[in-house]
């Protein structure tokens, strides 16, 4: 037996999200799908982080145990082949056996983009939040700086989400431009919760709207009530910009 470690790109507009779902395509049956027909055996995936659906991966990992029969190349070339253009496969390499994607990743690094123009762009439309009017990207920086270090994060859980715990650890958390008018916003951390990056984002622009100061970040982390803070931003503008190990 092998375990190979397949780091993934991926738009994830026409999926409903990463994990295998019953009422749709997901980007793990797809991907599954193409890989037992190139392998010719069963392929279970393991991914480093889960994404919701029209949630993007511009480097997203994942791990599964084969019989080794197909050069690493094969699974890289063939894989792609099979895959439509939304899913590709930018690296196939051999791993420990007791490899895992999600257990053994130290940090994960999320960007969501947020254009801010009058006019909305057809180019930026399915991967970044439009917002007309202008925001406070000063007051957003100084709000974004109360989510660093070790918290506990239920004012930013999603509804269904299952972790045992909600406290996680924030590394680095920037607001960017990626080129005007498109401007992100980066958090990296050891593991999120369901929607947490969209809920802090969408917190984040109404720090930025002037609705709440940017001080509100700080009392969200104390009151630990997702009523309490702002909405949440639509999964289209988020991707899973890397993972590291």
């Amino acid at each position: 037996m092998r375990r190979v470690n397949l780091t993934l790109s991926y738009d994830g507009t026409a999926y409903l999200g990463f994990q295998v779902q019953p009422n749709g395509p997901t980007v793990q049956s797809v991907l599954e799908e193409a890989l037992e027909r190139l392998l010719q055996e069963s392929v279970k995936m393991r991914p480093a982080g889960r994404t919701d659906a029209g949630v993007h991966a511009r480097e997203q990992v994942v791990d599964f145990a084969d019989s080794g029969n197909r050069p690493l190349d094969t699974i890289l070339r063939g894989g792609n082949a099979l895959l439509p253009p939304d899913i590709r496969i930018l690296s196939a390499e051999e791993a420990p056996l007791s490899f895992d994607a999600r257990r053994h990743a130290r940090e994960k690094e999320y960007r969501y983009f947020l254009h801010l123009n009058p006019v909305a762009s057809p180019f930026f439309s399915r991967y970044a939040w439009h917002i007309e009017k202008p925001l406070d990207l000063g007051a957003m920086k100084e709000g974004l700086a109360h989510i660093l270090g070790e918290h506990d994060f239920s004012s930013f859980r999603g509804q269904g989400c299952t972790a045992v715990t909600t406290v996680r650890t924030i590394f680095r958390a920037e607001l960017g431009v990626q080129l005007p008018p498109l401007h992100f916003i980066a958090i990296a951390g050891s593991g999120f919760l369901r929607h947490m990056v969209r809920n802090l984002v969408g917190t984040l622009v109404d720090v930025g709207k002037g609705k709440v100061p940017p001080g509100r970040m700080k009392e969200l982390l104390s009151l630990r009530d997702r009523k309490q803070a702002g909405p949440t931003a639509p999964a289209h503008g988020l991707f899973l910009w890397g993972v590291t190990y």
